[in-house]
């Protein structure tokens, strides 16, 4: 198996796209954070020092999004067409799922920037939070659908 980011020599590369059709591709992903409830509850009463953790988790999850070739080498920078974030409470866990679908029209997929702006998020809410709880776990950040291009769709099942 040849991998796409290495060249005949084996130095890294950036994949050449510009032969591909443009196609609609998009792109889910989702993450968890835990934490004490003393932290989660807080967060859903809006009670933190740092101001709307939630809302301010959504805005960096959709600005994480936007910068993933900053953040990732071979990523290409895209002209992204939608992103939309949803953070979900989860007062079992203690603590919030959020989701990042990333959407464009274009030469590839969108799959690294949907996990960026979940991880970003989700590293957000840790950030407004650790002054109340340090041993929050983030985890499960994983590709939940994609479809457009060459691969065809993929959903977790």
């Amino acid at each position: 198996m040849n991998l796409t980011h290495l060249d005949e020599k084996d130095r890294p590369k950036m994949v050449d796209v510009s032969n591909k059709e443009d196609t609609t591709r998009i792109a889910v992903a989702s993450g968890q954070i835990q934490m004490s409830q003393e932290a989660y509850n807080m967060i859903v009463s809006e009670k933190t020092k740092k101001g709307p953790v939630i809302q301010t988790a959504v805005i960096a999850a959709i600005l994480g999004t936007k910068k993933t070739s900053d953040l990732i080498p071979m990523c290409h920078p895209l002209m992204l067409t939608g992103v939309n974030c949803d953070v979900d409470e989860l007062p079992d866990l203690p603590g919030f799922k959020l989701s990042v679908t990333a959407k464009l029209k274009g030469q590839t997929g969108v799959e690294m920037e949907a996990l960026t702006g979940t991880s970003i998020g989700l590293l957000t809410i840790y950030d407004m939070a650790k002054a109340i709880d340090k041993s929050m776990v983030i985890s499960n950040v994983r590709l939940e659908s994609k479809s457009g291009g060459k691969s065809g769709q993929f959903t977790r099942t």
